[in-house]
């Protein structure tokens, strides 16, 4: 047995030997015997590559045994693979990692007050106090906005509860509350995102073709009246707002990171917008503008078939009626039959515009809710009335095109003031999220809540 274990070290020792003088890929076996090293010369030059053009990449057969034979876990490929690999893991070692340099302003204040001021500030602001009087609005908006504040006071606390990594609002939520909470808050956040921006592309178009531009329409909405109107504009806002939609689109699918900036041009423009209001208060308020309404009686008349509002005017040629008096008159001559509530009451010239200092304030502290098809009269202006006699020019006045309540109002106003989780979402780029979530959220709920209170 000692002679046999003699001749096995003897055999070993020359199986070393004999390795030790050849290349290490010509030796892929453990016992490199004669016999095993004749063997595996049949494995040199052999590539593991199936085509011609991974010849480079993929490591030599022998290399491949004799890694087995080694124990190492990853096989060696050719010189040329090998040195391209270290050199791409050193160039990513080396590159420096940009650390997020985003601070409270930049990272939250700013894009949450971008988020939170919205078409409805400038489209549903005045109807809203007009509905629902000066008191009641106020109620609204202070409810909103106790409601955001509310939300961003609990979403500070989870934020300030632990580190807050890339994830936004979804990762403080599925971490705070778990999964399911988070995926059904994204899942809300993402159809509420989606329904904001149907309505921020209806309000533009709604600005473009009513106040900026109507000669851009489409389907031509002058001389259309009721059902043929709401449809021609629906149209309009059919195909401006898909060709908006898909440029829109565009955008998102070229980078989103052109779109971030300019978002501080973009919130100049909409802080010079809200400034604009402002002087437009003192404005009127020391020289009003002459934007002259027609009132017969204390109702509203649509201006719009008639150039003087007056029953008569007189001439060198005595007293001549007027396009509104043939309105309301079946001829033009005085002792003509006429509708017994124009007969009854005085036509007059008010200012729709009358300026801070006129009293319109007082007037409008308290709301006055419509039906669809109601009257928009002016309780301050005396009116005869005649219930017995039907109303026979429904059309001749201004009417309510919406049944309007407390609860439509509220519906209508909470869109604006959301948005808050602007600021949050970018939590990955916040150089300390801890800090400027709470404070940049809060401080952009405070600002904007107190414009919109003002307005």
């Amino acid at each position: 047995m000692l002679n046999n274990l003699t001749d096995t070290e003897e055999g070993d020792g020359g199986a070393q030997s004999q390795g030790d003088g050849n290349p290490k890929e010509s030796s892929p076996f453990i016992n490199s015997s004669e016999a095993a090293s004749e063997k595996s010369q049949q494995y040199d030059g052999k590539n593991m590559a199936l085509f011609e053009e991974e010849m480079d990449t993929r490591p030599m057969v022998s290399s491949l045994l004799s890694s087995l034979a080694n124990y190492s876990n990853l096989p060696q490929g050719c010189k040329e693979h090998e040195e391209a690999e270290n050199n791409e893991a050193e160039s990513v070692r080396k590159k420096p990692v940009k650390a997020p340099q985003l601070g409270t302003l930049m990272g939250v204040y700013f894009p949450c007050i971008q988020n939170i001021f919205g078409v409805i500030l400038f489209l549903r602001m005045t109807w809203l106090v007009g509905i629902g009087g000066v008191i009641g609005t106020f109620i609204i908006v202070f409810m909103c906005c106790a409601t955001t504040m509310l939300t961003a006071i609990s979403m500070s606390a989870i934020a300030t509860n632990g580190v807050v990594p890339a994830g936004g609002s979804y990762y403080m939520i599925s971490r705070s509350l778990g999964p399911e909470f988070g995926g059904a808050v994204g899942i809300c956040f993402y159809l509420g995102t989606t329904y904001a921006g149907a309505m921020y592309i209806l309000g533009a178009i709604e600005l473009l073709l009513i106040y900026i531009a109507p000669k851009a329409a489409i389907f031509p909405l002058e001389g259309l009246e009721g059902a043929e109107a709401e449809a021609a504009l629906l149209n309009n806002m059919r195909v401006y707002g898909t060709i908006l939609l898909t440029s829109m689109a565009t955008v998102v699918f070229v980078g989103v990171k052109y779109v971030n900036k300019l978002a501080l041009v973009f919130l100049a423009c909409v802080i010079l917008s809200i400034l604009a209001v402002y002087a437009g208060v003192i404005k009127t308020g020391i020289e009003p503008p002459i934007f002259p309404v027609c009132v017969l009686g204390n109702r509203t008349l649509v201006w719009k078939n008639f150039d003087v509002c007056a029953k008569t005017i007189e001439t060198a040629n005595g007293t001549v009626t007027t396009q509104l008096w043939r309105m309301f008159c079946d001829s033009s001559f005085l002792n003509a039959t006429c509708d017994k509530y124009f007969m009854a009451n005085n036509v007059t010239q008010i200012q729709g515009i009358p300026g801070i200092t006129s009293g319109v304030l007082a007037d409008n502290l308290f709301g006055s809710y419509y039906e669809k098809g109601d009257l928009i009269a002016k309780p301050t202006l005396e009116s005869v009335e005649d219930h017995d006699d039907p109303m026979n020019n429904a059309n001749r006045y201004v009417l309510a095109d919406i049944t309007s309540f407390f609860t439509l109002l509220v519906g209508i106003y909470f869109p604006s003031v959301t948005g808050i989780m602007a600021g949050s979402n970018r939590s990955g780029d916040l150089r300390d999220a801890q800090k400027s979530i709470p404070i940049g959220t809060i401080a952009a709920i405070t600002t904007t809540s107190t414009v919109c209170i003002l307005m």
